[in-house]
């Protein structure tokens, strides 16, 4: 049955990271009626959840700034067109509705429905789940002492810290705290790494232990706390065992689109959704943009500025829906009235 008299916005923004944050911002330059929706409890997406605490250095203007302080600018900037942001709230289906003779689309949750005239989907990588490490003191100790995600580094001070991993998010830690911490050992159970390279030659540069074909056997503890660990190496057999107040695991997460897979869209290769240069999906009044958007023909480049560039590609081109006699291409910000 119909939604009575709904509350329509003219667009409705899938995804409060940092991609989603931009968005929402350039919706209000463009005069847009926005709201944003996010399942988590908090905006930010993965900087807020898995990074606050690291630094990115690639965002222009910004030598270096950490990922919740980028979080915050990002909620500041759009605080000037106050637009309506709903947390904690999951979108599970994506339907047509006619609404007073005017057809728009109705983002059905388990509680009710947003109604909107066009969508911008920001979904970066899907809802996102570490890959858990099953070795015997893992879970005893998890948040007391072993870690999946950083939230706050001011505990991580002056402690014996085993971090592992391969990738980015290991990497960038060792880095991160090689100033904080009492010490910092990383073990990566073979000897490739997926981190970028300029990380690999800073790690490279520092006193901190790189072992690669080793991997954890065991935690143990005081059961308030873990004291040591015991690792391996996995083509000897060989074992130490280290001093650790911390372990933090950074093995990778496991992704899925959830709901979005079930909407209608056009996909590819399961998990981006296939948009034209306009970020328009095959859906009328839809768009893709971040890390969950691809264009045939191209490779996906996951980096918080092309978010940000493909988030004003798309509502200029949800402006240019809802109004055809708007412009694509509305100015520069500096040259108008704000």
């Amino acid at each position: 049955m119909p939604d009575k008299t709904p509350d329509i916005y003219d667009i409705t923004i899938i995804g409060a990271g940092p991609t989603g944050l931009f968005a929402a911002f350039y919706a209000g330059l463009r005069g847009m009626r926005t709201k944003i929706i996010e399942a988590l409890p908090e905006a930010g997406g993965q900087l807020a959840v898995l990074y606050p605490e690291k630094f990115i250095y690639d965002v222009p203007g910004h030598p270096k700034i950490l990922a919740k302080d980028l979080v915050k600018m990002l909620i500041e900037q759009i605080d000037m067109f106050d637009p309506e942001m709903v947390l904690d709230q999951r979108i599970d289906t994506l339907t047509r509705q006619d609404a007073d003779g005017e057809e728009v689309w109705r983002l059905g949750t388990e509680t009710g429905a947003h109604h909107t005239r066009t969508v911008v989907i920001t979904g970066g990588i899907g809802a996102f789940e570490p890959n858990r490490l099953d070795k015997p003191g893992v879970a005893d100790y998890l948040d007391h002492g072993v870690h999946y995600f950083v939230k706050d580094k001011k505990p991580f001070r002056d402690k014996d810290i085993l971090i592992i991993g391969g990738g980015d998010t290991a990497i960038d830690w060792c880095l991160n705290l090689k100033d904080w911490a009492k010490s910092i050992t990383l073990i990566h159970r073979r000897d490739q790494f997926r981190a970028h390279e300029g990380s690999l030659a800073a790690l490279r540069a520092t006193e901190i232990p790189m072992l690669t074909f080793w991997e954890l056997k065991r935690i143990d503890g005081d059961n308030k706390r873990p004291k040591s660990a015991i690792i391996f190496e996995n083509r000897t057999a060989e074992e130490r065992t280290i001093p650790v107040d911390i372990v933090l695991i950074s093995t990778g997460f496991k992704a899925a689109l959830g709901p979005i897979a079930k909407w209608g869209l056009e996909m590819m290769d399961n998990r981006h959704i296939k948009t034209d240069v306009f970020m328009k999906t095959n859906l009328p009044g839809v768009f893709a943009a971040g890390d969950i958007a691809a264009m045939e023909g191209s490779t996906p480049l996951n980096l918080i500025v092309t978010g940000f560039a493909q988030a004003a590609i798309a509502d200029n081109a949800a402006k240019a829906h809802i109004d055809p006699a708007a412009r694509m291409f509305p100015g520069h910000s500096s040259e108008m009235k704000l």
